[in-house]
């Protein structure tokens, strides 16, 4: 996978997850840097398919229920975020069976 359909892929599951965990319960306190790394990795790996259309798979869907909103809003920068297409993230959400809430931001997107 190249770096851009990389960073696509992140940034579609990171808005995926922070749409969800909106509201959920904190995380252990001191989550590190490597569990974090792990848990995106694991997300994105799940997810791939969804990047080129596909709807998510259980697997995906899972990644978006147990990954820790702390790890996902910290790589969403400015020119990350203009690459996403928060509609089609909220449609994954959906999709997965959650509501999405509004007004939810997470590092330099808002939700609609």
């Amino acid at each position: 996978m190249d770096r851009l359909a990389a960073k696509l892929t992140v940034a579609a599951v990171a808005v995926a997850i922070m749409i969800i965990m909106q509201g959920a319960a904190p995380a252990q306190a001191g989550l590190s840097a490597a569990a974090c790394k792990a848990e995106r990795h694991a997300g994105i790996n799940a997810c791939k398919p969804v990047l080129y259309g596909m709807t998510p798979s259980a697997q995906c869907c899972e990644r978006i229920r147990v990954t820790h909103l702390e790890c996902v809003c910290p790589i969403i920068t400015p020119k990350l975020a203009a690459l996403i297409n928060v509609d089609r993230a909220i449609r994954l959400v959906q999709g997965c069976g959650r509501r999405v809430p509004r007004h939810f931001k997470c590092g330099s997107i808002t939700t609609p």
